[in-house]
């Protein structure tokens, strides 16, 4: 069993953040994370959707740019580049996040945890391996979850959950 002074279970802005800082004050310090480094707002809240709102608003830009003596014939968008440029974006972010982990000397490890007892953790990973970890101090910082409404079930085509809207595979004619 590998010990620490503070395990992190979560990996998005208050997990990272976290483990910066405590790693930076000294402590021997590791963050646990299932899926990707930044969490749900980074990989697939509030940035992806920023840039894809940034991509809507030249669009809309551009279609009204006769009013500016500009003119863009034959405009157009391709759903595919869109998204694409915006998982580009969250990629660079998200490189970013764990080059600031390991700059500070926190240690990294993509699995699943769980309390096992008061200061000690499993880790599943993905390939199945286990780890036993303990530390003094342990923070869960597992973050948010979209909830589906009991009378409203996400049914991917007109209801749509929020990974829907930041990865379309077609613009809807109207959306609420």
């Amino acid at each position: 069993m590998e010990n620490f002074d503070l395990i992190i279970i979560g990996g998005g802005p208050g997990g990272y953040v976290a483990a910066i800082r405590a790693a930076q004050l000294g402590l021997k310090t590791v963050i646990v994370e299932k899926s990707e480094l930044g969490g749900v707002c980074l990989n697939w809240g509030c940035i992806r959707t920023k840039a894809l709102l940034r991509t809507a608003e030249i669009y809309h830009l551009m279609k009204n740019a006769q009013e500016f003596g500009l003119h863009c014939d034959n405009l157009r968008y391709d759903i595919d580049q869109v998204v694409e440029r915006s998982r580009t974006i969250v990629n660079q972010l998200t490189k970013g996040v764990e080059y600031l982990l390991q700059k500070n000397g926190v240690d990294i490890i993509n699995g699943f945890g769980y309390l096992k007892e008061h200061n000690s953790i499993e880790v599943r990973k993905k390939d199945g391996e286990i780890i036993n970890l303990q530390a003094s101090n342990i923070i869960i910082a597992t973050g948010a979850r979209a909830r589906e409404l009991n009378n409203l079930p996400v049914d991917h085509n007109k209801v749509w959950n929020y990974l829907d809207a930041v990865i379309p595979t077609k613009i809807p004619s109207s959306l609420v």
